[in-house]
């Protein structure tokens, strides 16, 4: 027990607290303390549960140990592929028709007839539209007639200055005579000339209300309908009507746009020579070079704005497959051959604005490495930069790895396609 002893307290009785007990007398009191057996019975019945709870803990760990790491990733890996590869690049492009023709009527008049259906394969010279005839009909006959009015004043002038002369020879006619005859001789066969030029005019007329294929190619939706009015000028000195349009198809042009870069690349391997070079086409884009042409221009300056050059290819077209408008892949050769180290294409991770290739050190610890790639040689990726012949490439399991990580590498090797697939 513990004794306080309370001091200017006057107090006579007994004051009872629970738990403890206060006593005054005299001039003090005396606060009597008892202990609470309940409180260290509860704190050591926690503390026994503590105990009982860690020792559980405890038996359990070792019943159930920690389970091991895993064991370290398994990738195939193999050195790059060294052969001898020709530089190429690969440029999109679309195709355009070599020949393309706006018809427009060179005539004005009443739309006849229209004697094509819309964007079938015209031949050079079918008959496409025909326009009201018979005013053009008209004016040739008006200039047949008009050639014949001068013949005949023609025949007259000639008879007549025959007689002149007879008559001066007599002393019948004058000097001044046979000139006047001689002068309406000229003018009646320039009658004659005139009557045939207007011939020839008004059969030009009527040939253009007629309008053929210039030739041969796919025409277009016809843009006027019959009965309509339409305007014509030959020459284009006035206003005219569009009919239809036509392009042709075979051959066709495919044109692209070649960077500065690869231009340089290709003048230093054709050392400024006129473009000859055989074209390799892909038209659906799986990478299957199946179609050929012939690179046989250049332009002759660099676009400022772009910083590119255009080009073009003419590729046959005998099955008519290809149509103006179409994009196609094309690969065109820059350089000359020469070593270099090829990895699959999946071997190769896109990261933004890099390349990465992933590598196995000796210790087995992952390395990436930024590459700088080419173009694709029977399947496999073409590195310019940014890899060594001694490096082990991560060529299966990429998905697997990451950098610095510890893998189990497995001996592999790098198999190019079939020359007949995707031959460089």
């Amino acid at each position: 027990m513990d004794n306080i002893s309370l001091s200017d307290q006057d107090v006579a009785e007994r004051i009872q607290v629970p738990g403890d007990s206060v006593t005054l007398a005299g001039g003090g009191a005396t606060l009597v303390r008892r202990r609470r057996p309940w409180r260290a019975l509860a704190l050591v019945g926690v503390v026994a549960v503590l105990a009982v709870v860690g020792g559980e803990q405890v038996w359990r760990a070792g019943e159930h140990p920690a389970p091991a790491p895993p064991p370290p990733p398994q990738v195939t890996v193999s050195l790059p592929l060294r052969q001898t590869v020709r530089a190429t690049g690969r440029f999109l492009g679309q195709f355009s028709a070599v020949d393309s023709v706006e018809l427009r009527a060179q005539v004005g008049g009443t739309l006849t007839t229209i004697e094509f259906q819309d964007g079938q394969i015209v031949q050079m010279g079918d008959p496409l539209f025909v326009i009201d005839p018979r005013p053009f009909e008209i004016k040739l006959d008006q200039a047949v007639a008009q050639l014949q009015t001068a013949q005949a004043k023609a025949t007259l002038g000639d008879a007549e200055l025959w007689r002149a002369e007879q008559l001066k020879r007599t002393d019948f006619g004058t000097a001044e005579s046979v000139d006047q005859r001689a002068a309406d001789q000229r003018s009646a066969q320039a009658a004659i000339d005139t009557a045939r030029a207007a011939i020839r005019d008004a059969r030009l007329d009527l040939e253009f209300s007629r309008v053929t294929a210039p030739f041969t190619g796919r025409i277009g939706a016809h843009l006027v309908s019959v009965g309509s009015l339409v305007s014509g000028s030959r020459g284009g000195s006035g206003p005219t009507t569009l009919l239809a349009t036509v392009v042709s198809l075979d051959p066709i042009h495919l044109d692209f746009d070649m960077s500065e870069s690869d231009y340089l690349d290709y003048q230093q391997a054709h050392r400024g020579s006129a473009p000859h070079d055989d074209v390799d086409i892909s038209l659906a884009g799986d990478g299957h070079f199946d179609r050929h042409g012939k690179l046989d221009f250049i332009d002759n300056a660099v676009n400022r704005g772009s910083g590119t050059i255009h080009a073009r290819v003419t590729v046959p077209n005998p099955d008519l497959m290809l149509t103006p408008g179409q994009f196609a892949r094309l690969r065109v050769k820059l350089g000359d051959p020469a070593p270099a180290l090829l990895v699959p294409a999946a071997a190769v991770i896109p990261d933004q604005s890099r390349q990465i290739v992933m590598t196995v050190a000796a210790d087995g610890t992952i390395v990436p490495k930024v590459v700088e790639i080419g173009d694709l040689y029977r399947g496999l990726r073409v590195i310019r930069d940014g890899l060594s012949a001694d490096d082990r490439v991560v060529i299966n399991g990429v998905v697997r790895v990451r950098p610095g990580i510890k893998v189990t590498p497995v001996p592999g090797a790098i198999t190019p396609d079939p020359p007949a697939g995707d031959a460089g």
